[in-house]
């Protein structure tokens, strides 16, 4: 959990081809015969860094000796001093040079962002080497590090040399990944940027909630040189985000939880699931799937739990006096269910929503108050405009993280000067908040606006100036919601955007879309984002998200691409 701060005061994450050239003729004498240093052996010699650098050797002893003069040429003998006339030298020891061992550097395997895959391990790498690999064909090494890398897997090249291909740096190589799914990239954990999924190593992870927290607990090392200028990589110093959609704890929320007994903490205990089928149809008429659960482990409340900063948005009021409406667009939320957030560990929650006024302006200072007395965080609607639009403010391990909110749906529904409401996003709100938010102190700044169209995956030209406007005043990460359909990504100035998480607690189970969602586990080294993975959620018993099974989560991931069409870099 962060320390959190509100409002401002204490409250205390062009590749080389291997191409064998003709060396030049170089002829070396040993043991008093000549011998051409372009020899078969040295000819086919593979151009690894190990090789290159015995070749360089070879050619340097080829020409370091100079020839003898001729006779004529030798030294006079009275040039050189008499036996007798000279005392015996007596040599002097040269000292004994130890070779200075390289550090052992962790090393991660990389691929492409939208991946599937999820770890690996030297079995599987193994794979890839002989042809054997069911996801990947090709492992590719930064050409400076491959052979301390093989060594470090305890792997030896390749009978077909497809199977292996160097890069020229890291950043050759993670654009190598965004082009080629089929490629598996292991480089150095500091070169690890959130354009490629960071895989881990068996089961366990250098990334993520359930990273390890020393490099003791990393097996994956190699013996490599320093990189000049870049801090070595230090996993106790990475901290995360989770961040989920749209939280709804009426209608049929309330039914499960409170009528049927399920209890508080039911909707933030989901495990994994699988969909096994589809079927036709809903009374909406929408196709819908059929599911299995896999797993019954929290793997939800782990995720959200266990991050250093979790955030969603609570889409309604928690007035003093809440109504149960079993069917209908207005929503009220009793107290006493704002305690799941507590139990899943949620820090902060976006009050800036076409709902949050569903009790009267009297319910926004109400379900504040509630809030507070919860420890939980809160931004995008205040008793006025002030309290609305100040940002909440978190310190991770010596990060500034400020968390703003926004409603584009409701402008009617804003705060005044002494009157509760929402931030509404304007020209006069957002951008100047952010810039007041970096001026301040913040290292890293996330906005949670509440837009877009419902039912839709792709944003409307107006989302995307906005987004633009806000990444150009200082914002690093966008986190959209308000269709309850996942929708699309962009990357802008190499910012985050997801204009649309999906729901996450909701009762809305008439079609498929409105059954899933987003959760994102952000991974974070100071202030510079290093790793964004996006975890599809499944809505169970029409309450509870579960994580799926990545093969089914893909058929959320591919609307998600699609949405994004040429926005999305990654």
């Amino acid at each position: 959990m962060a320390t959190v701060r509100h409002l401002w005061t204490s409250r205390t994450t062009t590749r080389p081809t291997a191409v064998d050239r003709q060396a030049p003729q170089i002829i070396v004498a040993r043991n008093g015969r000549d011998l051409p240093c372009d020899n078969p052996g040295m000819t086919h010699m593979r151009r690894s860094p190990l090789a290159v650098l015995a070749l360089v050797a070879l050619v340097s002893a080829c020409g370091s000796n100079p020839p003898s003069p001729p006779p004529s040429q030798a030294p006079s003998p009275t040039s050189v001093a008499s036996p007798s006339a000279m005392p015996t030298p007596v040599p002097t020891p040269s000292p004994t040079l130890e070779p200075t061992p390289e550090p052992s550097v962790p090393i991660v395997p990389v691929a492409d962002f939208r991946t599937i895959a999820t770890s690996i391990d030297q079995a599987g790498v193994a794979a890839i080497l002989a042809g054997t690999n069911k996801q990947f064909t090709t492992l590719e090494l930064v050409s400076a590090d491959a052979d301390s890398i093989m060594t470090a897997l305890g792997l030896a090249q390749p009978s077909v040399a497809s199977r292996l291909v160097l890069a020229p740096t890291a950043a050759a190589l993670e654009a190598d990944l965004d082009t080629k799914a089929a490629r598996l990239g292991i480089v150095r954990a500091t070169d690890v940027g959130p354009s490629v999924r960071a895989l881990g190593w068996g089961n366990v992870s250098l990334f993520g909630v359930a990273r390890v927290k020393s490099l003791a607990d990393w097996p994956l090392q190699a013996s490599l040189p320093a990189a000049a200028g870049t801090a070595p990589f230090d996993p106790s110093t990475t901290w995360t985000i989770v961040a989920g959609g749209d939280v709804m704890f009426d209608r049929g929320v309330y039914k499960v939880v409170k009528l049927e007994g399920k209890g508080v903490d039911y909707p933030f205990s989901g495990g994994t699931a699988t969909i096994t089928s589809r079927y036709c149809c809903s009374s909406w008429d929408w196709v819908m799937p059929r599911t299995k659960t896999d797993d019954t482990t929290q793997d939800v409340r782990a995720l959200t739990s266990g991050a250093d900063l979790s955030l969603v948005n609570l889409e309604g009021p928690a007035p003093n006096n809440a109504s149960y409406h079993a069917t209908g667009m207005t929503f009220n939320f009793n107290q006493a269910l704002l305690a799941g957030l507590q139990y899943a560990g949620i820090d902060w929650v976006s009050l800036a929503n076409n709902h949050i006024l569903n009790a009267g302006r009297q319910g926004v200072v109400q379900t504040v108050q509630a809030l507070d007395k919860l420890g939980i965080a809160h931004s995008g609607a205040g008793a006025n405009i002030a309290a609305a639009r100040a940002p909440a403010i978190f310190t991770i391990d010596g990060v500034k993280v400020a968390v703003l909110a926004y409603d584009a749906i409701s402008p009617g529904e804003a705060a005044g000067p002494n009157t509760p409401g929402t931030a509404e996003l304007s020209a006069g709100t957002a951008p100047a908040d952010i810039k007041a938010a970096r001026a301040a102190g913040a290292q890293v700044v996330i906005v949670y606006p509440h837009w877009g169209v419902e039912y839709t995956t792709g944003p409307t030209a107006a989302q995307k100036k906005w987004a633009h406007a806000m990444i150009d005043a200082g914002a690093d990460i966008i986190i959209g919601n308000h269709p309850h359909w996942a929708g699309a990504m962009e990357i802008y100035k190499g910012k985050p955007i997801w204009y649309a998480l999906g729901n996450f607690v909701f009762d809305q189970t008439w079609s498929e879309q409105t059954e899933e969602g987003l959760v994102l586990e952000l991974t974070f080294s100071g202030s510079t984002l290093v790793q964004a993975w996006t975890h599809p959620t499944i809505i169970l018993g029409g309450a509870q998200p579960n994580l799926l099974d990545p093969v089914s989560g893909q058929a959320v991931m591919n609307r998600v691409y699609a949405a994004s069409k040429k926005t999305l870099s990654w």
